[in-house]
């Protein structure tokens, strides 16, 4: 059937699930693996490091955060660029650096090089993920979104798991060199991802490019007939905001903006506070060195189980009360762990930490990609990744003073349970808008 006129956001959220759909969470989950592999090889290669450089636990945990200062401004930048200059390209470009530079890691030589490489991989690592959320929340259809979401950013998780299996059996036999050598091979997939990854509809219709667009509508909803001279729609009232961070702030969601990045910031802290220092942790504990690495393991096959069972837990019971769950569990999870137990309680108790805390962590994306209008997906999510990204900065550097404290084991597991507690109680008080059944 022709039409004279087509409004793009009720044709993507009513459109049927096909191969494209498919295609699009494929290529996204890909690059989300990259970026789970390339964040996490900071915490395999730690306790060589510290040998090799003398490092106390304060400079380990400022090394690790000059990836996490990157991130901060790759999700800054990529995310309001990205809204004006289209995801697709600042997808591939954030790809390019998070693999070069961390290919070229592995040839540093002293910790100030280290730092500086591993500071240029973060600005591809914090591009990445905004947009990869924003351009899977927008093709899903609107009854699978969060499904789609989380399925996608599970593909940090297995990034996670690659990492630490390929860490616990090759850097004792081959060096630390090795890890940083394998995060090279994505830059080989870049010209397939430039030919099939697609460009964002709503982008391309904001940019009038007309063929464009209809080439995508095409293959979103095959069985809408695009007549000549038809007229693409956006159901958006703020268009002149497009890509300004104005409108985070517009329309009464100022403070639910705060909330969300009072929560991002809390659960970053906790991911990466344990992804930097649960392999030196348990290493401490008398643990050998592949051994503690698999702590990492139980951590990220939780956060896959975490993350693909709460996408559906949202989808049907509403995204915020799953949220709220998800918290409190990883803060008594975290408690928990404070208690002398057996090897098995211990994976256990990890791997749920790792499910409740990814699962939160992949569903705040989901639920702020639900919160912004279309037209700034990337830029709401882009600043809540980067605030998140200060608490990304935080955790590896106070998990370090912890240790340098000597405090009781228990307590150090309490101290790192409080921020999970606090982000619970920031969505507690987030007010739900039009665009979210919560």
């Amino acid at each position: 059937m022709s039409v004279g006129a087509i409004n793009v956001n009720n044709l993507l959220n009513h459109a049927k699930f096909s191969r494209f759909h498919f295609g699009v969470v494929f290529w996204c989950t890909l690059i989300n693996i990259c970026d789970g592999y390339d964040l996490v090889i900071y915490g395999v290669v730690l306790p060589r490091l510290m040998e090799q450089w003398s490092l106390s636990s304060v400079q380990a945990g400022m090394l690790a955060s000059t990836a996490m200062c990157g991130m901060l401004c790759g999700a800054l930048l990529c995310g309001i660029l990205a809204d004006k200059f289209g995801r697709k390209k600042l997808l591939l470009l954030s790809v390019f650096f998070l693999s070069t530079f961390t290919f070229l890691g592995g040839f540093a030589s002293t910790p100030t090089e280290f730092a500086i490489l591993r500071f240029l991989a973060g600005l591809g690592i914090g591009g990445a993920m905004p947009n990869v959320v924003a351009l899977t929340s927008e093709y899903a259809p609107k009854k699978m979104r969060v499904t789609m979401v989380s399925i996608m950013s599970c593909g940090y998780a297995v990034g996670a798991i690659i990492s630490a299996l390929v860490g616990s059996v090759l850097v004792e036999k081959f060096g630390w060199q090795i890890m940083f050598m394998i995060a090279g091979i994505p830059l080989l997939f870049i010209p397939v991802m430039w030919k099939y990854l697609p460009e964002s509809l709503v982008f391309s219709v904001k940019q009038k490019q007309t063929n464009q667009a209809h080439a995508l509508i095409a293959k979103v909803s095959p069985e809408t007939k695009i007549s000549q001279g038809v007229t693409l729609t956006l159901n958006e009232s703020i268009e002149k905001s497009y890509g300004s961070v104005r409108v985070l702030f517009q329309e009464g969601r100022a403070a639910g903006t705060f909330k969300f990045w009072v929560a991002f910031f809390m659960c970053l802290l906790i991911v990466y506070a344990l992804s930097s220092w649960l392999p030196k942790l348990m290493y401490n504990a008398g643990y050998p060195l592949g051994k503690s690495i698999l702590f990492l393991l139980a951590m990220n096959v939780g956060g896959i189980i975490g993350g693909t069972t709460s996408g559906m837990l949202a989808d049907k019971f509403h995204i915020k009360p799953v949220v709220i769950s998800l918290f409190c569990i990883a803060a008594l999870s975290l408690i928990a762990l404070g208690f002398n137990s057996s090897a098995v309680i211990l994976y256990t108790l990890v791997a749920i930490a790792g499910a409740s805390i990814q699962g939160a962590s992949i569903l705040l994306y989901s639920y702020v990609a639900q919160f912004y209008p279309l037209v700034a997906n990337s830029t709401g999510i882009g600043w809540a990744s980067a605030i998140g990204r200060t608490g990304a900065i935080a955790g590896p550097i106070l998990a370090g003073m912890l240790l340098l404290l000597n405090l009781p084991h228990l307590l150090n597991f309490v101290i790192i349970s409080v921020p999970a507690i606090i982000a619970a109680i920031a969505i507690i008080l987030l007010k739900s808008n039009k665009n979210i059944a919560s």
